[in-house]
């Protein structure tokens, strides 16, 4: 199961307190301060790992703890520092309080590492506190606490094209047609409703990846159909692929309803740069026409079959060389 959000507690280390402690030696009967600090908490750490694709972990277990450290001892021995907690993200998760909405934390690339929560600081011992005029301290310091929050992790997938457009208007097939993908295939609405990722390779030197994005209904901006799920995963890509159903009787109000959804949601969406692919030409009634004649009064488009491969080359190279111009 894809899971791409989930909300955990963490909880780093509160530092040790520093200890009271004098020094015992024979034929001294009163030896000097010698309370060691304590040591500090350990901290809560978060690394994206290309290995795993999914927040499912994080269903079942919810919180995240690191070790206080150790008390201060005598013999000025400081205490033992805590032990961290490391906690491996996919790539692309995106951390954010909950209480604030902040982002603290985006883990956009792999082995990337950061501290979510910072462990306390340990609290000093006698020893620290001795002055020419009070050479017998008997003040001390606890540790402080450990940073504590809530947070949010969303996973965004990092893919260079993505894939939008209506249920059923041939985005899985697509991605399975150009890529090793496997996604779930019908011939009815959401089959889809999971993203899936392909890496799509034209030769030995050129691929790029691809994510099909479940279809987008009217009210996806406002969470309608699992909405704001799919959205975000686009939010990342570089450039998009509009796919439209050249068999619908209404091709324009497809398309229309498809850019408001993306406004709606995040109107820097409709700032990257979009090929326009109709789809299904194995089975439009009158091809010739279709051409002549396109439904958004575009001459830049592409009029593919999945089913029949046409024109999936071309498209390969088209995607490609836009990509090229974005960087």
């Amino acid at each position: 199961m894809f899971i791409d959000f989930a909300k955990i507690h963490v909880k780093a280390g509160d530092g040790g307190s520093g200890a009271v402690a004098f020094r015992r030696e024979k034929y001294v009967p009163k030896g000097g301060p010698a309370g060691g600090d304590g040591g500090d908490g350990g901290n809560v750490i978060v690394v994206a790992d290309e290995h795993m694709h999914t927040l499912m972990d994080f269903r079942y277990r919810k919180k995240y703890r690191a070790r206080r450290g150790e008390h201060g001892k005598g013999s000025n021995m400081t205490g033992k520092r805590g032990d961290d907690v490391v906690i491996k993200l996919p790539v692309g998760t995106m951390i954010k309080d909950v209480d604030s909405g902040k982002v603290l934390i985006d883990l956009v690339k792999p082995h990337q590492k950061a501290v979510l929560a910072k462990g306390g600081k340990g609290g000093r011992g006698n020893a620290r506190f001795a002055t020419p005029t009070n050479q017998t301290p008997r003040e001390w310091e606890t540790g402080t606490p450990g940073e504590e929050r809530y947070v949010v992790l969303e996973l965004k997938l990092i893919a260079d094209v993505g894939f939008v457009g209506l249920p059923n208007a041939g985005k899985s097939t697509l991605l399975a047609t150009i890529s090793a993908a496997t996604p779930k295939i019908a011939a009815y609405p959401f089959t889809t409703l999971n993203p899936n990722l392909g890496i799509v390779r034209l030769d030995a030197t050129r691929n790029f990846v691809a994510a099909d994005i479940p279809g987008l209904i009217e009210g996806a901006s406002q969470g309608k159909g699992l909405g704001h799920q799919f959205l975000r995963h686009i939010e990342r890509t570089k450039i998009l692929v509009v796919l439209l159903d050249a068999t619908s009787p209404n091709i324009q109000e497809d398309y229309e309803s498809l850019m408001n959804e993306l406004r709606s949601y995040n109107a820097s969406l409709l700032d990257k740069k979009r090929i326009i692919v109709y789809t299904k030409s194995d089975i439009v009634p009158d091809k010739q026409n279709f051409l002549d004649n396109p439904p958004l009064h575009s001459n830049d488009f592409i009029l593919i079959s999945s089913i029949t491969k046409e024109n999936i080359d071309v498209l390969k190279n088209k995607v490609w060389d836009l990509l090229q111009t974005v960087g």
